[in-house]
């Protein structure tokens, strides 16, 4: 694996590696063989999980980790983006880190540069956000033996999310049932292969998996009606114990308390399962590192 970009280009074997790894880290069973070489952490978007996550690993996989400042750097004074990686690269840069509201930013740069350099997409406009798919994966598998045959329902904002799209991809390589529920306005232009429900109750019913979705106000053009929203598509305990009782709840963060989800859930035992989202997310970056070496 020479970059990670979209979850559509792994196989599945890729997958279960990635997966294997992030487990045999977990328990503190594998040695790093890639400290000492230089990761750079290129964030043009807000973050905090993702970005924490990343630096956090590249560290205990003993590698360097450097910051760019995009708003500091050349590329704000007119340098190219070719130059700027055959810099970083001559510089001694091994892997760039990249989260970028540009779709397809890795892939552009790629048709440039035939460098040594591997990419990571730590999310990249409305496209893809692969690593987050994969610690979502992680984290299931930590629950389930596998995800085959399980319903695995999405809510809310299913249009601007990266995340939902690299988990439906995933998920679909291994036989989940998908399904997700948004009122028209989150529901995207191009076809997902997934079943939707306008109706919370009636999508999440029986579900083994629940995930909410971040309302990412930033990128909608028209006034979001926040009181409507709530009153069709929370979640709370009630409605997700009356349900979807065995289901575990999943978020990729950050949550909007009190939109997408209660503060009375997100607070419960049900809501320790985000935290642990987060927490497998260093781990299954590690793996990521590891195995583009």
């Amino acid at each position: 694996m020479k970059h990670l970009i979209d979850i559509n280009r792994l196989e599945k074997s890729e997958i279960e590696q990635i997966i294997s790894l992030a487990g045999e880290f977990k328990a503190g069973e594998r040695k790093s063989s890639v400290a000492g070489k230089t990761a750079c952490l290129m964030f043009f978007e807000n973050s905090t999980r993702t970005k924490i996550s990343f630096d956090l690993a590249a560290q205990k996989l003993g590698m360097n980790v450097i910051h760019f400042d995009g708003a500091t750097s050349s590329l704000s004074k007119g340098e190219s983006r070719k130059d700027t990686f055959e810099n970083l690269s001559a510089i001694g840069i091994d892997t760039v880190i990249v989260r970028t509201t540009e779709d397809k930013f890795i892939d552009n740069s790629l048709k440039e540069l035939p460098l040594p350099l591997s990419f990571v997409n730590a999310g990249d406009g409305l496209t893809a956000h692969p690593t987050q798919a994969l610690l979502d994966y992680f984290t299931m598998r930590q629950i389930f033996d596998s995800i085959a045959g399980k319903k695995v329902c999405i809510v809310g904002d299913i249009a601007h999310s990266r995340v939902a799209k690299s988990n439906f991809a995933l998920l679909s390589k291994f036989g989940a049932r998908l399904h997700a529920v948004a009122p028209s306005y989150f529901k995207p232009k191009e076809t997902l292969h997934v079943i939707y429900h306008d109706n919370l109750a009636e999508g999440i019913k029986n579900a083994d998996v629940v995930m909410m979705l971040r309302v990412q106000r930033e990128r909608l053009e028209a006034e979001f009606n926040a009181d409507g929203y709530i009153e069709k598509y929370q979640l709370n305990s009630e409605i997700l114990n009356k349900y979807a009782p065995n289901a575990i709840l999943m978020h990729p963060g950050p949550v909007n308390r009190g939109v997408e989800i209660t503060s009375e859930l997100l607070d419960s035992e049900k809501g320790k399962t985000i935290l642990e989202q987060a927490r497998n997310g260093v781990f299954v970056r590690m793996a990521v590192l590891e195995m583009l070496g």
